[in-house]
């Protein structure tokens, strides 16, 4: 039997169909609300925060609009300073 395009279509309403059909039991469901969903993403974000409400000897100095927009317009300007280039490791000559 040769496929034409009706014959196509009707196969493929029948498989939708039949998928409606399938049995979903012992399968996750997301809206049963499971206790455990998310604990693998908190337990990455958990051991990535070294300490969740440090406390500082000096006081965490005041912030301002106007200060973030001149530190923006700094930046696009190009005139913010580079900071100095430091390496974390030694080069070793084999």
């Amino acid at each position: 039997m040769p496929f034409d395009r009706k014959n196509l279509v009707l196969a493929s309403l029948a498989a939708l169909a039949a998928g409606g059909c399938t049995n979903t039991e012992g399968r996750f469901d997301l809206t049963q609300g499971d206790p455990t969903w998310g604990d693998a993403n908190r337990a990455t974000m958990a051991a990535q925060v070294i300490d969740p409400s440090p406390e500082y000897a000096d006081p965490i100095p005041p912030t301002s609009a106007a200060n973030a927009v001149r530190a923006a317009d700094a930046y696009r300007e190009g005139q913010v300073e580079q900071p100095e280039r430091i390496s974390t490791t030694d080069n070793i000559d084999n």
